[in-house]
């Protein structure tokens, strides 16, 4: 006990820079995404009218294909052509070509080790998959969700050493809409936050009951766990890892729509709105990250590279500050997207293992 205290307390110290890095952030005003969403809204609902009374009919025809190209890239299983074209190469132009060939050779690695295939139904009767990789002494199991358009092997291929070290099994799902599972749309946390439920029901019933459980997600999967936490969790989740998670749909639309595709979000909103409606039975503002953290009593280590461009690093913060359990924070200076283990997986497996060290 006196020895977790300590670690406890040295898990504090560690983590003090970071936390005043978040104070100072959002106390000059740095951009909230969350906020700033629901001020476009209040705007673009006084405003919205006037633009379109103004628009021709050639203009309002454009917004509409817009719209659907930005709500079909988000949440269709198929993806647009031209889109593929797009990520790629974004995809080239963030983690560069060292990164890239890291992580298709970790890919290679992890989908060539032994694992056990895992199937179960979803609540509204979709077949998802999963893949067991057992460790040789295993000491808690890790339920690893990965992000939007990426695969199970992809996000956590290079991170095999960290359960290798941390004697972990881990059960690697394959998200709704993606890949081995079933699904015409992907829900950007919305739809898979129930899933997740349904995974630790199927791990309360087959995995060893001695082993604790923690949740680990990147990018869409981190706000997939984050998400689920607000459900109130089995009390065999000790603890859930979110990498680089964002805050809710209707803020990283806003952020991608206006700044990765040029798009104006508060001319389009209204109408990805209904069409999200249409796909999921749930709109963009359904529920947020936010809204767990103030009911969340699970404990979590958020983490985040602060030179991200996809989700910005402020998401974190925004929800490292609302959370109301026990929460530790490890930021990784000049990371982008989905790349703190790569610059820095020393830091990163410390983290982790000393999270894991508290909580076991």
């Amino acid at each position: 006990m006196a020895k977790r205290e300590e670690l406890r307390q040295e898990m504090e110290e560690r983590w003090t820079v970071a936390k005043q890095d978040v104070k100072e952030r959002l106390a000059k005003g740095r951009l909230r995404w969350d906020e700033y969403s629901e001020k476009v809204k209040e705007r673009v609902k006084a405003e919205r009218q006037k633009m379109r009374d103004n628009m021709s009919q050639m203009e309002q025809q454009a917004l509409q294909k817009a719209t659907q190209f930005v709500v079909t890239e988000a949440l269709d299983r198929n993806e647009p052509k031209a889109m593929t074209v797009i990520v790629e190469a974004m995809e080239k132009l963030i983690g560069g070509r060292d990164f890239m060939s890291t992580l298709e050779k970790g890919m290679k690695e992890l989908e060539a080790e032994p694992t056990d295939s895992v199937e179960i139904l979803s609540k509204d009767g979709e077949v998802l998959q999963g893949h067991y990789w057992h460790a040789m002494n295993p000491k808690r199991l890790v339920i690893a969700f990965h992000g939007w358009r990426s695969k199970w092997s992809r996000d956590f291929g290079n991170m095999r050493r960290l359960w290798v070290d941390t004697d972990c099994d881990v059960l690697f799902i394959e998200q709704r809409g993606q890949h081995g599972s079933t699904g015409e749309y992907m829900g950007f946390g919305l739809t898979e936050r129930f899933d997740c439920l349904d995974w630790l029901s199927w791990a309360n019933e087959h995995v060893d009951r001695s082993l604790p459980i923690y949740l680990h997600g990147m990018s869409m999967g981190a706000t997939t766990v984050l998400m689920a936490s607000g459900f109130g969790l089995n009390h065999r989740v000790r603890g859930i890892v979110a990498d680089c998670g964002f805050t809710s749909p209707d803020a990283i639309w806003m952020k991608v729509s206006s700044e990765n595709f040029h798009i104006p979000y508060e001319m389009i909103s209204e109408l990805a709105e209904e069409m999200c409606r249409k796909k999921l039975n749930m709109g963009l503002d359904e529920y947020s990250t936010l809204e767990a953290m103030k009911v969340n009593t699970t404990p979590i280590l958020f983490i985040h590279g602060t030179n991200d461009h996809f989700v910005p690093v402020e998401m974190t913060y925004e929800n490292y500050e609302a959370c109301r359990s026990a929460k530790y924070l490890f930021t990784v200076d000049g990371a982008d997207h989905g790349m703190s283990f790569y610059k820095d997986f020393e830091g990163y497996l410390k983290a982790v293992s000393d999270f894991f060290a508290l909580y076991d």
